[in-house]
């Protein structure tokens, strides 16, 4: 099974309400780094709807990246819910955003509810860790 591809007037699968041109696809093309911890979990997100693992592993901070990604082509991303976001901002260095990303795997509805840590390394922002919830 191939990965969804996304043309750039559809909407962005991170539910932003913006194209995929205008929001995550601008970051996954690599035409423009995330300025705030949110967009950088955004498209993060929108890497694993389109099983982008490079993508995923560079924006991975380098104490905590895993060596490889093995993403399953079974999981079907439903949809992304922001429930808060803590600093992350441009002039920031550190942040969170807490989240709740929807999919299905073999016919069942499953939600990952994630607390994520961001900081910056080398000036970009990059994926910490995060606290999974419930």
């Amino acid at each position: 099974m191939s990965a969804p591809t996304h043309s750039s007037n559809d909407p962005c699968p991170c539910g932003s309400r913006d194209s995929y041109a205008a929001c995550c696809g601008r970051f996954l093309s690599g035409a423009a780094l995330p300025e705030t911890a949110e967009q950088l979990m955004r498209s993060r997100y929108t890497a694993y709807v389109g099983a982008d693992a490079g993508y995923l592993l560079a924006t991975w901070h380098s104490r905590t990246r895993p060596a490889r990604l093995n993403l399953d082509d079974r999981v079907k991303w439903l949809g992304l819910k922001v429930r808060s976001v803590h600093a992350g901002g441009p002039t920031d260095d550190t942040g969170t955003v807490s989240f709740v990303a929807r999919h299905k795997l073999g016919g069942r509805a499953h939600r990952l509810e994630e607390t994520s840590r961001f900081v910056r390394e080398h000036g970009r922002w990059v994926y910490l860790d995060g606290d999974v919830g419930d």
